[in-house]
This record gives C-alpha cells, sequence and structure tokens, in this order.
C-alpha cells in the first residue's frame, strides 16, 4: 500500500482471539476497526483501550478503535479478519457480506468445521460471500490469547491461494513478538486447526481422570498420526501437518491449562456431563462443535480416526469415561506406520 493509503483491517469480532489479533495487527502499525456486538465493549475499547468483557486487564493500542455498526467497520478494509464461532459463521457472514468490498481479502481465524456440511471455514466464505478461492485466507498457529496479548513471542501460519495476498498479511501482522510464516495449504492449516481441538479434548479427559504424562504423550502424537491421514486424504501436504498450523498447535492446545479445549476436556474427565462442562468453560469451545463434522469427514475419505471416534462418542454419551479409555487402549496391535 502507499502512504497515502495505510493498510486497513476490519477484525469481527471482539472475542478473545479476534482482540489479539487486533492487538497484534495494531502493533504492526496497520489501522484497526473492531466490531463489537455490545455497545460497552466498543466503549471501552474506544475509551479505556481495554476490552473489558474479556481482557479487562490488559491494554490495547491506542490507535485501535471499534464499532458496532459492520458496514462501518468494513469500509475501506484491505482484510476482513473473522474471529466467530465456526457455527455460527454461516450466518453472520450473510449479513455482512454486501458490506465487504471487492478488493478486500478475507482472513479466517476460526479452528472449527461446520456441523450441517462438514465444510471448512475457508469454503462456507467462498460460499457465502461468494468470493473466489484466492481472497480467502487462514491464520493458525500455536496461539493462545493470553500470551499474545502479554507480548509472549509467538508464530503462525498464513495460508492462501494467493502468495502475494498472504504476503501482504504477513506485513499487516508481522511484529517482534509474533512471526507470520506463509503458505498456499489452505486445507492443511485449516485440518491442523481443526483436529487439534478434538484431540485436546481427549487430553484434558486424561488429565481429568488423572492419568499421567505418558497417557498426553500418547495422545499427542497419535493424535498427530490421525489429523495427518485425514489431511493427505483431503489433499493437504503433510508438512503443514508437521509444522505450526499441526503440531505447532496440537501441541499448544493439549499442553496448556489456558486452552479452553483442554480445559473443557478435563472437566469431563472429572466426571461433569457435557452440560456442566459447558457451564463450566464458559466460552466457545470449537472441538465439541466439530467432533461429530470431522468425523464425518473421516468416513467419507475412509480414513480411520479412533481418538476421534472415542471422543464424540463420550460427547454423545455414548460411551462413558472408563470405556473410552480402554476403547482406545484396546485396540488390536499393529505397526506405527
Amino acid at each position: 500500500m502507499s502512504q497515502n493509503h495505510p493498510v486497513r483491517a476490519a477484525v469481527f469480532s471482539a472475542g478473545s482471539w479476534g482482540t489479539a489479533v487486533a492487538k497484534i495487527l495494531g502493533d504492526a502499525g496497520t489501522s484497526v476497526v473492531m466490531h463489537a456486538r455490545r455497545d460497552e465493549i466498543a466503549d471501552g475499547i474506544n475509551n479505556r483501550h481495554r476490552n473489558v468483557g474479556y481482557f479487562p486487564d490488559m491494554e490495547l493500542p491506542a490507535a485501535l478503535t471499534a464499532t458496532t455498526d459492520p458496514a462501518a467497520a468494513l469500509d475501506g478494509a484491505d482484510f476482513l479478519v473473522l474471529s466467530i464461532p465456526a457455527q455460527s459463521l454461516r450466518a453472520n457472514l450473510a449479513a455482512w457480506a454486501p458490506h465487504i468490498g471487492p478488493g478486500t481479502v478475507i482472513v479466517s481465524l476460526m479452528k472449527g468445521i461446520e456441523q450441517t456440511s462438514h465444510l471448512r471455514a475457508s469454503q462456507v466464505i467462498t460460499e457465502v460471500a461468494g468470493v473466489r478461492a484466492d481472497r480467502v485466507a487462514v491464520l493458525s498457529g500455536p496461539n493462545l490469547a493470553r500470551e499474545i496479548m502479554e507480548g509472549q513471542p509467538a508464530a503462525a501460519t498464513i495460508a492462501c491461494p494467493d502468495e502475494d495476498a498472504a504476503r501482504r498479511f504477513q506485513h499487516a501482522c508481522h511484529t517482534p513478538y509474533f512471526r507470520p510464516y506463509t503458505s498456499t495449504d489452505v486445507t492443511g492449516c485449516e485440518l491442523g486447526g481443526a483436529v487439534k481441538n478434538v484431540i485436546a479434548l481427549a487430553v484434558g479427559i486424561a488429565s481429568g481422570m488423572g492419568l499421567g504424562n505418558n497417557a498426553t504423550a500418547m495422545l499427542i502424537t497419535r493424535g498427530l498420526a490421525e489429523t495427518t491421514r485425514l489431511g493427505i486424504a483431503m489433499g493437504a501436504h503433510p508438512a503443514t501437518l508437521a509444522g505450526l498450523a499441526g503440531l505447532g498447535d496440537l501441541v499448544a492446545t493439549c499442553s496448556s491449562p489456558l486452552s479452553r479445549n483442554r480445559t473443557f476436556g478435563t472437566h469431563l474427565g472429572k466426571g461433569l456431563s457435557v452440560q456442566e462442562a459447558t457451564a463450566a468453560t464458559q466460552q466457545t469451545t470449537e472441538g465439541v462443535k466439530s467432533a461429530e463434522a470431522i468425523l464425518a469427514l473421516a468416513h467419507a475419505h475412509d480414513v480411520e480416526m479412533p481418538i476421534t471416534s472415542v471422543v464424540s462418542a463420550l460427547l454423545h454419551d455414548k460411551v462413558t469415561l472408563n470405556q473410552a479409555a480402554a476403547a482406545l487402549m484396546q485396540r488390536p496391535p499393529k505397526p506405527e506406520r
């Protein structure tokens, strides 16, 4: 962009991850407008430089502003950054699509699979917004929102069929503490981000049951194996699943108490019901919503995903905790590859 046209990003909406990415963009020198659903959130960002709903103790860049008007947020935006629950993407984007400019690149931060269609977020975006695939990018990696807000070092992958668009967004969000890489493997990035949430549920369940680090390492490793099998079957590159958007995101989400999917799983492992765990976690847990859709993709591509299968069964009360553990440990022995 020229000096007369500073890069502008619209971030929809003002949840925890959307706020963290808005901070990254602002710290990188990008002009950022956040779309908030509630007046008090927008007012807190504009007047106090804080998101009072998610990070009341963390200061945001002074140049970052917010509005509840989607048209105003999108006016002149070079990038539309979408950070909303995957299951509400279709309905929300249909309302926002008329305000998206013809040259705006849409960047998905979502890590889920649509339950009804089994589509990835980028596919829903192209369908609903009526844009070409090369106008849709995905940002994914080991990025825990609170650590980002604290300015701790992190990295991510930006995937887009248009390499130039990926590089432009890379420049718009590159800071001393956030290092973005580029890729053209949108499928791999999205599957890595979606499946790791289900594996994190499994790791949380194991932790809640009092199982040890060996079980955690086993679930992470075998979880990566089944993620890679599905990815390859759907056209992803194996290196993507071994990179930031695959292994990196998997390790962070499975290992950190800041992970809402691991936390949700821990509640289940301690004996809470899905409803009780939902109330205790309080935030959207994409793995719970996407597990069945991911399993449907596995069946459609004839891919075996035992961890995902057991987690899905547990979420739908088809097995008990002890039965779930036994189902994984009593599978027939076979070569690792």
